[in-house]
C-alpha cells in the first residue's frame, strides 16, 4: 500500500442557521464559495498522491455542479450522504460508495465551512502523524468561548471527544475543543466506523466516536483557534469575511501594494494587484479583477472582474465591470463602465460618463455626461458633453462607428446604425441619423430667430406682497 492520502471534505450541510437561500457549501466568502477555501488548502499541499471526495447532501447537483467547474489540479470524486445522520455516517458512506476508501495509507477528513484552514495547519497534522505514528490526529484548540464545540475530555488512558450535547456540567467548562479536523490510518479508521452508534442525545453517528480512551490516539492542540473557525451563521460569517480580508490585506502589504486603511478597503482573494499601485478607502475590488503596476483607486469605487493595465487612476465613485482598460487611462470621478467597454491606451472617460460594448481607441475622449453603448469610437476623437448613441429602437442595439481625429460638440445624439468617419466635425446640438464620408461637417439644428426687446413678455416677476 503506497503513501497516499485521502481527503474527505464533509459538505451535506444545508445551512438553516445562515438564512441563505443556497447550499452552505456554496456561501460566498470574499467572493469564493466555502468549500473552494478548503479545496485550495489541500491542494497546496506538499504531496504528490492526495486524491480529494466531496460529500455532498442537501442541493447535491449545485455543489457537485460548482465544484466541477473549479480551476482544480486534479479530479474531485463525490459522495452523495441522502440521509444526513452524523459526521460518522457520512464518513461510513463514503467507505462503502468508494471502491478505493481502504487502499489510502492516510483519510483526511475536514469540513467544507472551515474557510480559514491553512495549508500550514495540514502539514503539521501530517507530519505529526508519521512522526508518531499514532492511528489518528483530531486538531483541538483553546477557545474563548467553547459553547456548541466538542471537548477534549483527557484522561489518564487518553482523550476522548464529547459532544456538548452530551457533556455533563462539569465537561462544558474546559475550553480545549475539536476543530472537526481529523487525521486518521485508514487500516483504524475502517475498522473503528464498524463500532460507531447513534446513542447519544442527537441521535446521531458521531465521528468522534472514533477517538477512544485507551486507543492510540492524539488531540494535537493548537496555538489559534482562527484557522478552525467555522460558518453556521451570518455572525461568524461576518467575523470570518473579516479575517480573510485582513489577509489579503497583508498579502497585497507585502508585495508592494500601497493600502490606506487595510481595515476599510474590500479585495476578494481572487483580485491581483501590481506593485506601486494604490488603494484609497472604501473601494471594492471584486471578482476575476486584475489590476498592472503603479495605478491609483480613489475612494468608493467598485470594480468587478475588470482587466486593468499600469498607470491607470481611477477616480472616486466610478463602477467598472467586466471591461478592459488599457494603460495610463484615466476615468472619472463618477464614470460607469459597463460589461464589454475596452479603452485603448490613454483613454480619458470623465464625470457622470457611461459606457456598454464600446471600444475607445487610443486617446479619445470622452469628458462628461455622456452615454456610449454598442459603439466604436476612434483614436484621438474628442466627445463632447451630453452626447448620446440612441443604440436602442425598443427591439433591437444597433452600432455607432466614429472615426479618429474627430470632433463631436456638445449635446450631440448619433442615431444608430449610423457612421461617422475620420476626421469629421459634429457641430453642437446636432442629432446625427446619416452617415458622414471622412473629413464631412454636419449641423442638424434649426436656425436661430433673435427678436429684440420681446424678453419681457416671457419673464415673470413676483408681484409684491
Amino acid at each position: 500500500m503506497s503513501d497516499r492520502i485521502s481527503v474527505v471534505i464533509l459538505a451535506a450541510g444545508k445551512g438553516t442557521r445562515l438564512k441563505l437561500n443556497q447550499p452552505k457549501p456554496l456561501v460566498k466568502a470574499v467572493g469564493r464559495a466555502l468549500v473552494d477555501y478548503i479545496i485550495s488548502a489541500v491542494e497546496s499541499l506538499d504531496h504528490d498522491k492526495v486524491d480529494i471526495t466531496v460529500i455532498t447532501g442537501h442541493a447535491k447537483e449545485l455543489v457537485e455542479d460548482h465544484i466541477n467547474q473549479l480551476p482544480s489540479k486534479n479530479k474531485i470524486n463525490f459522495v452523495h450522504q441522502r440521509e444526513q445522520k452524523g459526521t460518522g455516517h457520512a464518513v461510513q458512506e463514503y467507505m462503502a460508495q468508494s471502491p478505493n476508501a481502504s487502499d489510502y495509507t492516510y483519510t483526511f477528513i475536514m469540513c467544507a465551512d472551515t474557510p480559514l484552514l491553512s495549508k500550514a495547519t495540514l502539514e503539521n497534522m501530517i507530519t505529526r502523524l508519521k512522526q508518531k505514528d499514532s492511528s489518528a490526529v483530531c486538531a483541538s484548540f483553546v477557545a474563548q468561548n467553547p459553547h456548541g464545540y466538542g471537548r477534549i475530555i483527557k484522561s489518564d488512558k487518553g482523550f476522548k471527544i464529547t459532544e456538548e450535547k452530551d457533556a455533563s456540567e462539569s465537561e462544558k467548562l474546559i475550553k480545549e475543543v475539536n476543530s472537526g479536523l481529523y487525521l486518521i490510518k485508514t487500516s483504524y479508521l475502517v475498522d473503528a466506523l464498524k463500532s460507531l452508534d447513534d446513542n447519544n442525545a442527537s441521535g446521531e453517528f458521531y465521528l468522534t466516536d472514533v477517538f477512544k480512551p485507551g486507543a492510540d490516539v492524539e488531540a494535537l492542540c493548537f496555538d489559534s483557534e482562527e484557522d478552525f473557525l467555522g460558518v453556521n451563521d451570518l455572525v461568524q460569517l461576518h467575523r470570518i469575511e473579516r479575517s480573510l480580508r485582513l489577509r489579503k490585506n497583508i498579502e497585497l502589504l507585502e508585495s508592494g501594494v500601497r493600502l490606506i486603511d487595510i481595515e476599510n478597503t474590500y479585495i476578494d482573494t481572487s483580485v491581483e494587484i501590481g506593485e506601486g499601485t494604490l488603494i484609497h478607502p472604501n473601494s471594492v475590488l471584486q471578482g476575476q479583477t486584475k489590476i498592472g503596476k503603479n495605478c491609483v483607486v480613489e475612494s468608493g469605487c467598485v470594480i468587478k472582474s475588470s482587466e486593468i493595465d499600469s498607470d491607470v487612476s481611477i477616480y472616486a465613485n466610478s463602477y467598472i465591470e467586466k471591461a478592459k482598460i488599457q494603460s495610463h487611462c484615466q476615468i472619472g470621478p463618477y464614470a460607469r463602465l459597463r460589461e464589454g467597454s475596452h479603452l485603448a491606451e490613454s483613454v480619458k472617460i470623465g464625470n457622470f460618463v457611461e459606457s456598454k460594448k464600446s471600444f475607445f481607441d487610443t486617446a479619445s475622449k470622452v469628458s462628461h455626461l455622456s452615454y456610449v453603448g454598442d459603439a466604436e469610437i476612434g483614436a484621438r476623437t474628442n466627445i463632447g458633453c451630453g452626447f448620446i448613441t440612441c443604440n436602442y429602437d425598443g427591439a433591437n442595439k444597433h452600432k455607432t462607428k466614429i472615426g479618429s481625429d474627430c470632433f463631436i460638440g456638445s449635446d450631440s445624439q448619433a442615431i444608430a446604425p449610423v457612421e461617422i468617419g475620420d476626421e469629421c466635425f459634429v457641430a453642437s446640438g446636432s442629432t446625427i441619423n446619416q452617415s458622414m464620408p471622412k473629413g464631412s461637417f454636419a449641423i442638424s439644428r434649426t436656425r436661430q430667430t433673435t427678436k429684440e426687446g420681446l424678453a419681457k413678455k416671457f419673464i415673470k416677476k413676483k408681484s409684491n406682497p
